[in-house]
């Protein structure tokens, strides 16, 4: 009986990891922005909203599960598309969604 030895996984040349690597640096900054928004964004919901400390709590709370929870399921979707695919579609949705939100906000006077 013979056994099929794996071939190992070959590494990626220099030029195809540099577009990988900046791609990861841009979304790992795009979610540091939109953390550092909500945080920053605490003080003025609390006096705007007259909210307490445990209602933005709640706010925070939230928005980090609407961030985690689709995370259980991209593995899964990226199987079936592809993980660049995938990455890419979820980078640029992020993004938009991010810049809509920035220009929804009133103008300060």
């Amino acid at each position: 009986m013979t056994q099929a030895t794996p071939s190992p996984t070959p590494a990626l040349d220099e030029k195809e990891a540099w577009p990988a690597l900046i791609a990861l640096c841009i979304g790992f900054f795009m979610i540091l922005v939109d953390t550092t928004i909500v945080s920053v964004a605490t003080p003025a919901i609390i006096e705007d909203l007259h909210a307490g400390v445990n209602d933005v709590v709640w706010v925070t709370s939230a928005y980090l599960l609407a961030y985690a929870v689709p995370v259980l399921i991209t593995g899964r979707l990226g199987d079936r598309f592809g993980p660049k695919r995938l990455y890419l579609t979820g980078l640029t949705v992020f993004t938009l969604a991010s810049l809509w939100c920035g220009l929804t906000a009133p103008s300060p006077r």
